[in-house]
């Protein structure tokens, strides 16, 4: 069993789903649907303020990061960028770029140098495929046209620029021209990857990406990281298992927790989320015995390690009828074992 190893906690994210999301996107991990989920910013910050003092005098060895979403896009933008970079969290250099709402040129020039002056560095985009699949899988009329124009202001501001394509077996004919397109807008760092099956990305597993479609991209099969992604078949192999021995633990605060986790005090909630984290491992054999049973050694469908490990330990909580906190809803407190 996974419990026979002693999980350290290196760190914590502290989240709160508070800003809306301008698209629906088929692939999205948090479930998105037009109605957050999240506590709002003016409590989530001031929450995370004493989060991250306690943590600086009692736990000093973790690692403590603060971020919001759905998206990025809030009337408090500005503030939590300056805030995230007075605690040190990624968000307060780098920021994703999707579901923004649209704005006219004036504004998306303004914008970006506001961006500058507070302290981004960087912003990252996600592309699905070339203009009409995209839109329509992100679910906005104009939402490629107006991500092209949002990346050639921010490359006017020296900010700079990366581009994600989820590959799926669907879009992969599609991927060498999108990604020549964005070498043309002067995007230079891209990458692929194989979307997870969390949240809606569940709804992408019967059009996974094989090794087959993957050897179709003559251009751009090289930006797919295949010591992160490997076939099913690889899986099944321990050559292939990294013994997972680190956990960071996410804690999501919405209007429903937040009395709880207050009174509970912040050595406890590590605790809990900690306990949620066992628990769920606890309840599943080992990653190589549920490969053993579940997995497919001809399989040439790619996968995370993580994806995998979750792939086949809901097919057996399925077939065991368990009833377990799943500590991979990223919507949720849970936590995430690398």
């Amino acid at each position: 069993m996974v419990g026979e190893f002693i999980m350290k906690t290196k760190g914590i994210s502290l989240q709160t789903l508070c800003a809306p999301c301008n698209c629906h996107c088929r692939y999205c991990l948090l479930s998105w649907e037009k109605n957050p989920v999240g506590l709002p910013y003016e409590e989530s910050e001031e929450f995370a303020q004493s989060f991250y003092d306690w943590i600086k005098t009692n736990r000093p060895e973790l690692d403590f990061n603060f971020s919001y979403g759905y998206s990025m896009d809030m009337p408090q933008m500005f503030r939590a960028i300056d805030f995230m970079n007075s605690i040190g969290s990624i968000g307060g250099k780098l920021m994703q770029f999707d579901g923004m709402r649209f704005r006219e040129e004036n504004e998306i020039i303004s914008l970006m140098h506001k961006l500058c002056e507070h302290g981004i560095e960087h912003l990252n985009f996600t592309f699905y495929g070339t203009r009409d699949y995209h839109n329509k899988f992100c679910g906005r009329s104009g939402d490629y046209e107006y991500m092209l124009s949002l990346i050639e202001a921010t490359q006017k501001e020296g900010i700079e620029v990366s581009c994600g394509i989820p590959a799926t077996h669907e879009n992969a004919s599609q991927i060498d021209q999108l990604s020549e397109c964005l070498r043309e807008c002067g995007v230079a760092q891209q990458r692929l990857f194989v979307p997870h099956e969390e949240g809606r990305g569940a709804t992408l597993a019967n059009i996974r990406l094989s090794a087959e479609d993957l050897a179709l991209l003559p251009s751009t099969k090289k930006l797919l990281n295949t010591n992160v992604f490997k076939t099913e078949a690889e899986w099944c192999t321990s050559e292939s298992y990294k013994q997972e021995e680190n956990r960071l633990l996410i804690i999501s605060l919405t209007p429903e927790n937040i009395n709880e986790y207050r009174e509970m005090g912040f050595e406890a909630l590590i605790a809990h989320v900690e306990k949620l984290d066992d628990a769920f491992y606890n309840s599943t054999p080992s990653f190589m015995e549920l490969a053993e049973k579940y997995g497919n050694p001809s399989s040439t469908l790619l996968y995370s390690q993580r994806d995998m490990y979750n792939h086949f330990q809901r097919l057996y909580i399925k077939d065991h009828g368990l009833d377990i906190y799943d500590v991979t809803d990223e919507r949720y407190s849970g936590s995430r074992r690398y």
